[in-house]
């Protein structure tokens, strides 16, 4: 496994689970290196040895999703791990089944990673997916599938545009309930240009976690714009590769 990658520091037992930074890898700029995901304009031969060889490191079969930005969550069996498989239009996914990960590609939305006794999960939580529902949607299907209860579970948060680089509109603030006074600047902090403000994503994410009855949530404290040698941002270069997180049950 690349050194360089990021691994939940969580107890979850039986579970494995890492974030890819954009070093490593095959592809060349403005792709450069470790791009995961095809059909944005990378050499398909380089997105294809990134793929081998992440899936080498895990040692399992990952599974991706066409991501849409909504809450939609699917639960994963061995058939999806073949090679032929359709990609399912969701958000998250859920599996109890060992031979394959849940993974989400990201280059500025949040990862979540879940690890639950006899279940994983992984959820791509950009603001729209987030003030939809979809961690909700996940810890849910993640429980029902794993006969668990949310305090049972363990979050990571992976890295994502940090709080000092997410420019929003009162679009997002209305969308999350707030207000346009910033009584929470925690959360919604004024930002320089009127009309806007910086929004911290993993700290919203928390919120809606330990709503939900989640105790144990870590990570979130790596900002994908601001560290450009070392991850991927589709905010700061616009076109830019795209990094993985996954999670898996250990056989």
């Amino acid at each position: 496994m690349n050194p360089d990658w990021l691994v939940p520091h969580w107890d979850a037992v039986g579970v494995g689970a890492l974030m890819s930074t954009r070093r490593g890898g095959f592809s060349a700029a403005p792709y450069d290196s470790m791009n995961l995901r095809g059909d944005i304009g990378d050499d398909p031969q380089a997105v294809h040895s990134n793929q081998r060889l992440f899936a080498e490191s895990i040692g399992t079969t990952p599974v991706y999703l066409n991501q849409v930005h909504g809450a939609a969550v699917v639960r994963l069996s061995a058939a999806d791990a073949a090679p032929d498989a359709p990609l399912h239009d969701a958000d998250a996914s859920v599996t109890t089944d060992l031979g394959l990960a849940c993974a989400v590609q990201v280059a500025d939305c949040l990862p979540v990673l879940f690890a639950a006794p006899g279940g994983v999960a992984a959820a791509h939580a950009g603001w729209r997916g987030l003030a939809a529902g979809v961690l909700e949607a996940t810890l849910r299907s993640l429980c029902e599938a794993a006969r668990c209860e949310p305090a049972q579970v363990q979050v990571w948060l992976g890295a994502c545009i940090g709080p000092r680089q997410f420019q929003v509109g009162p679009d997002v603030l209305r969308a999350f309930g707030a207000s346009e006074d910033a009584s929470d600047p925690s959360r919604f902090k004024p930002g320089a240009t009127p009309g806007k403000w910086l929004a911290n994503l993993p700290l919203l994410a928390r919120d809606r976690l330990q709503a939900c009855g989640v105790r144990a949530i870590t990570g979130g404290i790596w900002c994908t714009v601001e560290d450009a040698s070392r991850f991927f941002s589709f905010r700061r270069d616009r076109i830019t590769g795209r990094m993985v997180a996954a999670v898996w049950r250990r056989g």
